[in-house]
């Protein structure tokens, strides 16, 4: 039979499963780009005044980490990249992650894979189906926001440049991710490994965009989303660059399609190793052994990161030392130590958010083990459903709070080896982390209301979480009022290190956290399982 036979029903099959969610998450991101460049349009209406914007953060590696280099920001295009570039890739990585394993790797678990496996169809024509609706979308994007930059005014080659870098960042992660749904031992574990390839992407572009002159600024060209940037929309477009998401995927696409044939429907290349005969511990050793392989993935990703934000900081070191118009500067503002906390803080920010992602996925495990009809054989005998509920909120809470942990331990270190000062940087860095728990814990708690309450809406849990990136990355820039800002619990935290400490906002959030958990206990204990 050809392998790819039944790949247009497929793609049909895909496209009404997609019908709402698909359009909403193109919809938005090009929307929040073409408002993004009709806000600085307002804001900035002169030459003068962009030059004069541009002047602020071209020697501020920590505006420069978070955003991308300083480049053609003395044009509306070039700000907008600038601003929104690589968030966007981050968020269509997200959607193409979760896109592909959804229909591949989650398709085998509940069984629908197999089931339409039995008819007339490939082996390869459910990933190619796929992957024909996700690098669709990325032609969509591209599209669409090379239109929408274009109908403001905006010279086409920079707006289509824009666009082209966006979508072959869809292309990029969802070739990654057809490799990791064929590695991995279950979908969860294949969303944990997209996840952590975008996370790492814009840790080396972050550590690139703000090393100094001899600084490693070639690691920007070992990040897709670095490549999107280094086409340089509105500043001399580089459309060549476009061939690197080309060859890569090509490459990647090519082992996932070989790995195929070489596994077993549901099976991982990479098998979980049997348990004990026995389990150990009850509920809460079950619960350790779903949760293990995520977790402590996770907690090897944020040490990663640590060892590229130790060289950021010595490259800030280096900056304030080159330069003595920066210097005087920031002595102005608060010394030279108030660029390298507001950056730190920034960064803590950014890890909280990706922290936010592993507390939802080890909530929401509560419901792919109901989904998958694993949950009902454990709670028809003496396991009481609060009891199993909530050795997996045990790890989706004290877990997040044990990878924040780690991050301001890591970075402390990090930090406190290129200053020469670890007995300092290390306890301020590590109390920094953890006051982001609470609102990291808001998500976890919405989450699990969801899961109680309205269990076939748990992916408005990651919603939410769009929303709060949104709003601390945009909100400013589009002038929202606070009380829409007051939204995101992120918004309530100290900015530390170098901030004021306040107890107060910290409690509301655990606060709120107890009441959506509550809540999600309480609908989970009164409605039926599954």
């Amino acid at each position: 039979m050809n392998t790819v036979v039944g790949t247009g029903s497929l793609v049909r099959l895909v496209l009404r499963r997609e019908r709402i969610q698909l359009p909403v998450w193109i919809l938005v991101i090009t929307g929040i780009v073409a408002a993004t460049a009709s806000s600085f349009a307002q804001l900035y209406p002169t030459v003068q005044s962009r030059q004069e914007f541009a002047a602020t953060i071209v020697n501020n590696p920590s505006v420069l980490a978070l955003s991308g280099p300083a480049q053609g920001l003395d044009t509306i295009g070039g700000m907008t990249e600038w601003k929104y570039g690589a968030v966007a890739c981050v968020l269509v990585g997200l959607m193409a992650v979760f896109m592909t394993v959804r229909h591949t790797r989650a398709d085998e678990e509940t069984g629908r894979h197999e089931l339409l496996g039995s008819g007339v169809v490939g082996r390869h024509a459910k990933l190619t189906a796929t992957l024909i609706v996700v690098f669709g979308a990325g032609v969509v994007y591209a599209l669409l926001i090379g239109l929408a930059l274009t109908a403001q005014g905006l010279p086409a080659a920079g707006s289509f440049a824009m666009g082209l870098g966006i979508g072959g960042c869809v292309w990029f992660f969802s070739a990654v991710t057809a490799v990791a749904v064929q590695v991995s031992s279950s979908s969860r574990a294949a969303n944990g490994t997209g996840g952590i390839v975008i996370g790492a992407a814009y840790l080396l572009r972050a550590a690139g965009d703000s090393a100094a002159e001899d600084g490693p600024r070639w690691l920007s060209w070992l990040s897709p989303i670095g490549w999107s940037q280094q086409m340089r929309p509105f500043a001399g477009e580089r459309f060549w660059v476009l061939a690197l998401y080309g060859a890569i995927s090509v490459v990647l696409l090519g082992i996932g399609y070989a790995l195929v044939g070489r596994r077993d429907i549901g099976a991982g290349m990479l098998p979980e190793r049997p348990g004990r005969p026995a389990g150990r511990f009850g509920t809460f050793g079950l619960a350790w052994r779903l949760q293990r392989g995520i977790l402590i993935g996770w907690a090897f990703g944020i040490v990663v990161m640590a060892g590229a934000l130790g060289g950021i900081s010595q490259s800030l070191k280096s900056i304030l030392d080159s330069s003595p118009q920066v210097a005087q500067a920031l002595q102005q503002i608060g010394g030279q130590q108030s660029i390298v906390d507001s950056f730190m803080a920034a960064i803590l920010d950014v890890i909280a958010l990706a922290v936010s992602v592993y507390a939802i996925q080890a909530t929401l495990r509560l419901r792919a083990e109901e989904t998958a009809s694993r949950a009902e054989p454990v709670l028809a005998g003496s396991v009481a459903r609060l009891r199993w509920a909530a050795s997996h909120l045990a790890f989706a809470l004290l877990g997040s709070a044990f990878l924040l942990a780690v991050a301001g331990a890591a970075i402390g270190l990090a930090v406190g080896l290129s200053q020469g000062d670890v007995g300092g940087q290390l306890p301020r860095l590590l109390g920094a982390a953890m006051v982001q728990v609470p609102a990291v814990w808001v998500l976890a708690g919405i989450a699990t209301a969801l899961f109680g309450l309205l269990p076939r809406l748990t992916s408005l849990a990651w919603a939410a979480l769009v929303v709060f990136l949104l709003l601390g990355q945009l909100g400013s820039l589009f002038q929202l009022s606070q009380w829409a800002l007051d939204i995101s619990p992120f918004t309530h935290l100290p900015k530390l290190p170098g901030g004021t400490f306040t107890a107060t906002p910290l409690v509301w959030l655990v606060v709120v956290t107890v009441a959506l958990t509550a809540a999600g206990l309480v609908g989970f204990r009164r409605r039926d399982v599954g």
